[in-house]
Formats: C-alpha cells, sequence, structure tokens
C-alpha cells in the first residue's frame, strides 16, 4: 500500500530527529556590530539620508548652494525663512538671498528654519545638532521645515564618531546642554498605525551638502 503524504512527512521527521544537531557556532564577541563602512562616506550618508525621507540637494560651490536655496524656496513658497547663524547670514547675505535673521513673529510665521550641524552619519543618515551653534534649540525643531546647510567633512561613519567628534570640538567638560540625532522628517504611527509626519517637529528636511573636499586623484587647477 504506498504511502500517503501524511506517513512520508512523519518519515521525514521521524528521520530527521535521528540525526545528531550540528553544533552551533561560538559567537565572536570581538567582531564588530557593523559592517566596514564604505569608502565614500558622502555617497553612503546621501544614500541612507535619501532612504529615511531626506530632502537632498548635493552642492558643488557656494554659488551652486545659492541657486539651489533659492530654486527652494519658491518652489516651496517660502516667504519666512529664518536665519539665526551669524556665518549663515553672512553667507546668505553674499547670495543675495532673502531671510529672517530675526525672532521678530516667530511662533506665528516659522515656515522653515535653516540650520548649521555638528556632524553628519553616514550609517543611519542621521544629522547631529546641538544647541551650542546661534540657531539655539528651537530653530531645528519648531519650523514645520528644517533646512540644513553642510559639508562633505562633516560626514562621519557612525554615532560613536560624531559624538567623538564633538567631545574633540568642545572638551568632554563643556558639550552642549542639548545633542539631538535627527533622522528624516519627524513621524509617528501612535494613533490607529497610521503614519503622520511633522506630530513632533518639522515636517521635512532637506539638506543642501556642500562639496569642500577636493579629490586627491584630481590635480589643483
Amino acid at each position: 500500500m504506498p504511502e500517503s503524504s501524511r506517513d512520508i512527512v512523519l518519515r521525514r521527521i521521524r528521520e530527521a530527529l535521528r540525526q545528531p544537531t550540528p553544533p552551533k557556532p561560538a559567537p565572536d564577541f570581538t567582531a564588530p556590530l557593523h559592517p566596514a563602512a564604505a569608502d565614500d562616506l558622502a555617497v553612503a550618508f546621501a544614500e541612507s539620508f535619501v532612504r529615511v525621507g531626506g530632502q537632498l540637494y548635493f552642492c558643488e560651490s557656494e554659488e551652486h548652494f545659492y541657486d539651489q536655496l533659492f530654486a527652494y524656496k519658491k518652489e516651496k513658497e517660502l516667504d519666512n525663512l529664518y536665519v539665526w547663524e551669524p556665518e549663515l547670514k553672512k553667507l546668505l547675505h553674499a547670495g543675495g538671498l532673502v531671510f529672517r535673521q530675526d525672532e521678530t513673529d516667530f511662533l506665528a510665521h516659522a515656515d522653515a528654519g535653516l540650520t548649521t550641524c555638528e556632524a553628519l552619519v553616514a550609517r543611519t543618515g542621521s544629522v547631529l545638532v546641538s544647541a551650542a551653534t546661534g540657531s539655539g534649540r528651537r530653530l531645528s525643531i519648531y519650523p514645520d521645515q528644517h533646512l540644513v546647510f553642510a559639508r562633505t567633512s562633516q560626514v562621519v561613519a557612525d554615532i560613536g564618531d560624531a559624538l567623538q567628534r564633538l567631545q574633540t570640538h568642545y572638551g568632554p567638560d563643556h558639550l552642549p546642554s542639548m545633542i539631538s540625532l535627527t533622522t528624516g522628517p519627524s513621524r509617528t504611527a501612535d494613533i490607529e498605525k497610521t503614519l503622520v509626519l511633522g506630530a513632533h517637529g518639522p515636517r521635512s528636511l532637506a539638506l543642501f551638502l556642500l562639496d569642500d573636499e577636493t579629490d586627491p586623484a584630481t590635480p589643483p587647477a
């Protein structure tokens, strides 16, 4: 009498149980938790940043940055772009860009805020900001849109490298009072598992990344 499907399955199970279980390999606790970082950290960061919902604008020069920011403001119809950091104000003045440089009517008209950052984390696509800049605590959190101006030389591989960069810059005893990792726009799905953007912070995150590193293979002009 031929075996039924049930008999075949049971026989295979019995045969498998008679085989000795291979030993599990011992874990290597000395191995790194994450794989090695990519050779080009800027490219790795760009891929991670876009993957978590950020809008990336690569700028080949400061003039290119002016053009990109002007086009962004026009596209998003930004009448109120707040900029509080002295170096950013100087940069935007040089490019002839219109912005609001004080806190007048900030709470009522904070469409967008432009800040710098402390570091960019390639592995997670995160932007590390702190209260030590002229933007303080509010400009990266309160406006509906958070715009960031950064340079490729600020890209590091991991979060640990970003925190080490902070310690080196400020010293272990004088770290900023607020340090925050921004990974994409603010989002939550607490209510009925429906994804909502902008619940606890900016609805969108745009990064203007200026290339300030010369390719060593390219001879100077």
